[in-house]
């Protein structure tokens, strides 16, 4: 009895003795959706990264001769043996553009959102620190922003820049700007007052390493579910601007590309609109269901 109490107050202390982030991280490895989806982004990711050092390896032999190369004598061949996904309206291999395309799908859109992530963290903090004039102007420029739609602002940027895989990264980022600024700012607000930033002010620290030093890594909680969310509009916002002709152009295997090009033939071809569109949709839907696992992982309400 005596040696059960034991080890009941020895692990009572052990949970008690977890960091912030190893507790949050146990409660993520609790929620079974959140790990699978976390899983198959995990296993996206490892795909995607595939391509490029296959590229890297062959001289883009691979590449050139299965993802964009055409063969027209075999053009909308259904699923088979030879072909798991079937073929499209250029007789090219869609399992194979659906892979080589998760590059750009996922590398462009947690590269568009760390790009926005940096600049609205920045004016984020600014404006939360400084308060006053500083934070007006700031804020009511990130107002007028997300007075659009993202897509809309988006489809404006790209408009005036021209079509183009960069032009699309610079799209995506400034139209997720705000959104990462409205939640830095925040943060900075309800921190700034703080016992351990009025102790850093004191010892004659500067306000650039009092904000990125001691408030900035408090903001990394709420930061890091937003992202979540964020990259998966951002996939979302680059297939809907590579379908309106806007984004990556091909014969470049985008999904939202391959299924601008492939709603001709739904009628005659099913799966070339199936599979892509699947693949966005299983995406995002990770992304979300991720974001959600982190948000209640992190959330200091559930940590009891």
């Amino acid at each position: 009895m005596r040696k059960r109490k034991v080890q009941q107050l020895e692990a009572m202390a052990a949970a008690g003795g977890r960091s912030l982030w190893q507790e949050a991280l146990r409660r993520f490895r609790r929620n079974r959706m959140a790990m699978i989806s976390a899983g198959f982004l995990v296993l996206l990711v490892v795909f995607a990264a595939a391509t490029i050092i296959i590229d890297a390896v062959t001289g883009n032999a691979i590449y050139d001769a299965k993802v964009i190369s055409q063969d027209l004598t075999h053009r909308l061949q259904p699923p088979s043996k030879d072909h798991i996904l079937g073929l499209d309206e250029f007789g090219r291999d869609i399992a194979l553009r659906i892979w080589w395309g998760a590059r750009y799908s996922v590398f462009m859109g947690a590269s568009s959102v760390l790009a926005a992530i940096v600049m609205g963290s920045i004016l984020g903090a600014i404006a939360g620190y400084y308060g006053g004039v500083v934070d007006n102007v700031i804020m009511r420029f990130m107002d007028i922003m997300l007075s659009l739609p993202y897509i809309l602002l988006a489809i404006a940027i790209v408009a005036a820049l021209g079509p183009g895989l960069i032009n699309v990264l610079i799209a995506i980022s400034i139209s997720y700007v705000p959104e990462f600024a409205r939640v830095v700012r925040a943060s900075v607000l309800s921190m700034r007052d703080q016992e351990f930033v009025e102790a850093a002010r004191a010892v004659g620290a500067s306000d650039r390493k009092v904000i990125f030093s001691q408030i900035f890594p408090n903001t990394m909680a709420p930061l890091i579910v937003q992202a979540t969310m964020a990259v998966a509009g951002a996939i979302s916002s680059i297939a809907a601007l590579s379908f309106l002709g806007l984004g990556i152009q091909p014969p470049l295997p985008e999904w939202g590309a391959m299924l601008s090009n492939a709603r001709t033939y739904i009628r005659d071809a099913w799966h070339i609109t199936v599979f892509p569109g699947l693949m966005i949709l299983l995406t995002i839907l990770s992304l979300n269901i991720m974001g959600d696992g982190l948000r209640d992982a992190l959330d200091p309400k559930l940590k009891n």
